[in-house]
């Protein structure tokens, strides 16, 4: 990478010649939107998916939020820089285009349904349990509802692990 050091060339003081990288310490630089970025502080976990390497998640560390955003095609982007913690078994190339999730918060092994299972009504969550199968009879019952994706939600009180709601079957997460 670079020019060719021999005699005739002329190089002048700060002209670059080569570059040397350490590619065990890698670094993602991505772009976030500001309607998200309020939600991230430094040291927060993320998943990084990089296109070129199949089925591998690396796991990294939010170093860094722009403190300034940028507008690129009528958004507001701030930058923002992760240290990857790079497997032993994984080869990476500098440049490569990434994807990254940012987790927000987490919870394992909790009840969860889905959330198209669950009626909200103001500030309360409510679920139809089966009451009878034949003929079909539901109880509409208040269920306190904890953290969601958007897909499944998790259920603090109301419901137990055998309880036949209407709509999808309860499952356990498992991480």
């Amino acid at each position: 990478v670079g020019n060719s050091v021999i005699q005739s060339n002329n190089f002048n003081d700060g002209t670059t010649i080569a570059s040397v990288a350490n590619l065990s310490d890698m670094l993602f630089v991505g772009k976030i939107d500001e309607t998200e970025v309020g939600k991230l502080s430094v040291n927060m976990p993320m998943e990084i998916t990089i296109g070129a390497i199949q089925d591998k998640k690396i796991p990294a560390k939010l170093e860094y939020v722009s403190p300034k955003g940028v507008e690129e095609s009528g958004a507001i982007l701030f930058e923002m820089k992760a240290a990857m913690e790079m497997p032993a078994d994984v080869f990476i190339r500098a440049g490569y285009s990434a994807n990254a999730d940012i987790i927000l918060d987490r919870r394992d092994s909790v009840l969860s349904i889905s959330e198209s299972c669950v009626e909200f009504s103001n500030d309360s969550a409510f679920v139809y349990t089966v009451k009878s199968e034949k003929p079909q009879e539901f109880d509409r019952k208040y269920v306190k509802a904890g953290l969601s994706d958007g897909i499944n939600i998790e259920i603090l009180e109301g419901l137990k692990m055998n309880d036949k709601v209407r709509g999808n079957e309860i499952i356990e997460t498992k991480k």
